[in-house]
């Protein structure tokens, strides 16, 4: 009787883990039927939407080789001097739509885009002003773009303007920065926001880590989208800028221009001012919002550091030309060129003016 009892307790056992192997392997099974649909989709997703965008947003402009890469070039208008417009980080040529369509109307105007940007293929490292210096100016007369140029730098773009007019300075009549980048403001950042940047670039190396896998499946499209929402652009922009950074290129491109970022700074110092060359510089004057602060910061920190940006760092730039000027933008964030283009528009046309004077 005890030897039966044992038996059926042991044989009912047996049984639950029987049936609880099989209800972890149906689990297991149906997990993974899950995730292959969510895989499969997400590739649809990208697929669909890569062929659509593609449809959509066809290149602009003309490829055109520097040397075994071919850079992506857009010139309209006519007239003189040509006008070259240097985006900032991570921004395509398309940045400037809506600038380069009034300025064509007077002169000639060209935007590009840099190396491993937008339709560019990925140029050598390192991807420093030097560089992309050097592959502009094989850009142009690889094209025939016959100087002088106006040269207008925006943000990042405002370092390599001044590199430019450094190495060539024959080649540039008048010069124009949208709220340019500053060798001074990164070491006169509070140590809160220093720290924040550094773990930002560290996240971003580990970001790039998974950008290839992310953007094959979707993640990073709709990841792309929300960032840019969040951006002042023109409207139906969103779509197309997101398109052209829906590629690991990209990322890892602006990862290199990031990393650069100190000695493009000492570089611009070391190039020089631009003597009696006109020169306005556009200051964005709009305060931050709360959601704008780094977590970490203050806004008492930001909003101290950004009224030193205005009064200290970008009137030093325009103290680098005899005929400089600064204009500040009150209404206007970082992104001036796509938030208040006429702005650019009316600061180019003043100083077409003034080297057609000559």
């Amino acid at each position: 009787m005890n030897n039966a009892t044992g038996d059926s307790a042991a044989d009912s056992a047996s049984r639950k883990r029987g049936l609880f192997r099989r209800i972890i392997a149906t689990f297991l099974k149906i997990a993974g039927a899950l995730a292959a649909l969510v895989i499969i989709a997400g590739f649809m997703y990208e697929f669909i939407g890569r062929h659509q965008d593609e449809r959509h947003f066809p290149q602009e402009g003309q490829s055109i080789d520097v040397g075994g890469y071919r850079l992506n070039l857009r010139c309209t208008g006519a007239g003189s001097p040509a006008v070259v417009l240097e985006s900032g980080l991570g921004v395509t040529a398309i940045g400037w739509k809506a600038v380069q369509s009034q300025i064509e109307s007077f002169t000639r105007v060209c935007s590009y885009d840099r190396a491993g940007v937008g339709w560019s293929d990925p140029g050598p490292l390192p991807r420093n002003s030097l560089q992309m210096v050097k592959e502009l100016h094989t850009l142009l007369h690889n094209t025939g773009v016959p100087p002088p140029y106006l040269l207008v730098g925006h943000s990042l773009g405002g370092f390599n303007v001044r590199v430019y007019n450094g190495r060539f300075p024959d080649e540039v009549a008048g010069v124009v920065l949208v709220d340019a980048s500053s060798e001074d403001a990164e070491a006169n950042a509070p140590p809160s926001m220093k720290k924040v940047q550094d773990a930002q670039k560290v996240q971003w190396r580990q970001w790039l880590t998974y950008a290839p896998i992310l953007f094959r499946f979707g993640i990073g499209r709709q990841y792309l989208k929300r960032a840019w929402g969040e951006k002042t652009l023109p409207p139906g922009f969103q779509s197309e800028f997101a398109f052209l950074q829906f590629q690991s290129k990209e990322l890892e491109t602006m990862a290199d221009e990031l990393d650069e970022f100190g000695e493009d700074g000492k570089e611009s110092r070391q190039s020089g001012n631009f003597g009696d060359k006109p020169l306005i510089v556009l200051t964005a004057g709009r305060g931050s919002s709360a959601a704008e602060i780094p977590a970490g910061a203050s806004k008492k920190e930001v909003d101290d550091y950004r009224q030193m940006w205005i009064t200290d760092f970008q009137v030093r730039l325009a103290h680098l030309s005899t005929r400089g000027k600064q204009i500040v933008v009150p209404d206007s964030g970082h992104m001036i060129p796509m938030e208040k283009p006429q702005i650019v528009v009316s600061a180019v046309q003043e100083i077409c003016a003034a080297v057609n004077a000559k």
